[in-house]
């Protein structure tokens, strides 16, 4: 598992509220998007998913509902709520600020030493 995962999968929920933000979904569709996306660098556990499914479903941030496929198993589909996107835009704002705080300290130190690492 590389830092990048690490990073991204502390960020799971946001990453499953985007979506959900554009329509409804479920969970192998979800997954399915996060590998398709990432060029198949990162798929979640379904204990991951499925963990993070049932914490934005207590916090009020989604709701789930079973579909009517005729055919084939039932999908259990999940639905952002308000209080969702507003935890999105929220960790949105937060990601945003992180990044700029990274960005510039990493910046500062290649400014400052020509990009060379100095430790001894």
């Amino acid at each position: 598992m590389s830092i990048a995962s690490d990073l991204i999968r502390g960020n799971t929920d946001m990453v499953i509220l985007a979506h959900l933000s554009k329509r409804d979904s479920y969970g192998y569709e979800i997954n399915k998007m996060i590998q398709e996306t990432s060029g198949q660098r990162l798929e979640l556990k379904e204990a991951t998913l499925y963990g993070a499914f049932r914490r934005l479903e207590e916090a009020g941030c989604i709701t789930s509902y079973w579909g009517d496929e005729t055919t084939g198993a039932r999908r259990r589909y999940y639905r952002i709520t308000p209080a969702g996107r507003a935890a999105l835009a929220q960790s949105l704002r937060d990601w945003k600020e992180a990044r700029d705080i990274i960005d510039a300290l990493i910046q500062k130190d290649t400014d400052t030493d020509g990009g060379e690492n100095h430790d001894r």
